[in-house]
This record gives C-alpha cells, sequence and structure tokens, in this order.
C-alpha cells in the first residue's frame, strides 16, 4: 500500500461551492477492457469494466480526493484523464478554449495560420511542420532549446526562412539555443559561438567569426576547406585539401590526440598526449599540442 503521511492537519478551504471555473468536466467515462481467448483468432469473451459511467467535474484551484480500494478504477479514471488511455466512451473537457487560444498564437507567432491546428503532418509541407515542431518547443515556455538538424531536410530558401524565424523568436522570447548542425554556413549565420566535435572530444570553441576566419585546429580547417563556395569558378580554382583516412571506431579510439591517424600536422608525440583544451587567445579554445 502507498500512503502519505502528514503531521499536519489538513483544512478545507473550500468546495465545489467555492470555485467557480470548471477545469476538468468527465461526463459518461466508461473504460472497459476487453478479455480474449484463443491464439489464431482471438475473441472477446468478456469485459472487464474498470470505469463504468462515471461523471464528475474538477474546479480550478480546488484538490479532488479519489478514493477506494485497490482496482476500483482510480488509476485508470486518471489515465483517461491524461489521455494515457483512449476511454471505451464518455468525454473529457479540459479548459478547452484556453488552450486553443494558446495553440492559435503559437501557430500565428511561427507564421501559420490558425487552420494548421487541425491538420495531419502529411498535409504539411516539410517547411510547415518544422513551423509546427517550433511551436510545439514554445508552448512550455522555455528558456532553452535544442535545435538538432533543424534544417537539414529543407531546401536552401526554406533553411533561410525557418532560420529567420529562430533568431526572431530568440530576440522575442529571449531564448537560448545549442543548435546541432552538419551544415556548417546555416551555423555560422545563426550562431555566436561555435563548437567543433571530434570521435567524442571538443577540439575548438570560439565566437563565429573568429572560428570562421581564423580555424586553429587542423579538424576545423579540414571541415570549413570542404565547404563549397558558391561562385563557381572561385570553387572550381581553389586547391581542396581531403581529410585522410576512415573515422576510427569510438569503441577503441586511437591513443593520444583521436585526430592524429588522419591529422597532416601530427608528430610523434601527437599519438601518445592527449592535447587538453586551452585558450590560444581571449575566447578562443583549441586542443592541439601543434597550435
Amino acid at each position: 500500500m502507498n500512503e502519505v503521511v502528514s503531521s499536519k492537519r489538513v483544512t478545507r478551504t473550500g468546495s465545489s461551492d467555492g470555485f467557480d471555473e470548471v477545469l476538468v468536466d468527465v461526463r459518461n467515462l466508461k473504460m472497459y477492457f476487453p478479455i480474449t481467448e484463443g491464439v489464431m483468432i482471438p475473441r472477446v469473451v468478456a469485459q472487464v469494466k474498470a470505469v463504468n459511467d462515471v461523471s464528475f467535474q474538477i474546479y480550478r484551484g480546488e484538490t479532488l480526493g479519489i478514493v477506494g480500494e485497490s482496482g476500483c478504477g482510480k488509476t485508470t479514471t486518471g489515465r483517461c484523464i491524461l489521455q494515457l488511455e483512449k476511454p471505451t466512451a464518455g468525454e473529457i473537457i479540459s479548459d478547452s478554449a484556453e488552450r486553443q487560444k494558446r495553440v492559435h498564437y503559437l501557430l500565428n507567432v511561427c507564421g501559420l495560420a490558425t487552420a494548421f491546428a487541425d491538420r495531419y503532418p502529411h498535409e504539411m509541407s516539410g517547411g510547415q511542420r518544422q513551423r509546427v515542431g517550433i511551436a510545439r518547443a514554445l508552448a512550455m515556455n522555455p528558456e532553452f532549446i535544442i535545435c538538432d538538424e533543424a534544417v537539414s531536410a529543407l531546401d536552401v530558401s526554406i533553411q533561410a526562412q525557418v532560420i529567420n524565424l529562430l533568431e526572431d523568436l530568440r530576440d522575442e522570447f529571449d531564448l537560448t539555443y545549442m543548435f546541432i548542425s552538419h551544415d556548417l554556413s546555416v551555423v555560422r549565420h545563426i550562431s555566436h559561438r561555435v563548437a567543433v566535435m571530434y570521435l567524442g572530444n571538443l577540439v575548438e570553441l570560439a565566437d563565429g567569426d573568429e572560428l570562421f576566419e581564423n580555424p586553429m585546429h587542423p579538424y576545423t580547417r579540414l571541415l570549413l576547406n570542404a565547404v563549397p563556395i558558391p561562385d563557381p569558378d572561385i570553387e572550381k580554382e581553389r586547391a581542396h585539401e581531403i581529410i585522410q583516412g576512415e573515422i576510427p571506431s569510438p569503441i577503441n579510439p586511437p591513443p593520444g590526440c583521436v585526430f592524429h591517424p588522419r591529422c597532416p600536422m601530427a608528430v610523434d608525440g601527437c599519438s601518445k598526449n592527449i592535447p587538453q583544451l586551452r585558450e590560444v587567445k581571449p575566447g578562443h579554445w583549441v586542443a592541439c599540442s601543434e597550435v
């Protein structure tokens, strides 16, 4: 038996007569669980009537206690209210007008019409689905949001729209982002600082412009060198430096600096000593003994 014990006396502060706003309205709730027999062709032979035509209201600000013996339907009633179970019959109505107003507001903030609240994902474009995802992230009034490949599946024009939206929302709601992406051009556009990782290690961390204009770690340099230049004539003429070899297995990483088997600057000590992340100039951190 689960019990909550308190040494303080509980004082009743009011009844339903003292509250004038219904928060949850449960109407004729039924939750039946079928009992089946047979393996190849199961058939329903009986039903467990866990909740059988229950109706009650919960008022904003009150505490409604639900009691009864084990198996009486308390937990099932709660799960139905939270929509963890789909009721067999009945209605559960909760403060819908306020919730709908909030949904419409967030859709509008993210550049979508209120009609999108009633659409299924397959009825939306990729960019529209991404905007809905952003609206969902804002629903809980967060301070910090992790964007993991938030625009990777979108074409360039839609990417720009979503990135601009994220920047506007950051300013409007005072948000903080961690933006995870393999697209360096997008990262440069949206990020204040940039961290570069290789095989589970942080190898460089700096202000965005500083890192892109003055990369110090050999891996960062090779990454940036691999980014194509939009001008085809310049792209055709510039020298390319390809990262040699394959990424080692994280199960058995190389000793010393994990990048040394592929590093064009590697020396004997790189395979023995693990470089520490150190500040080589104000705000610019690098994990490389040769920098």
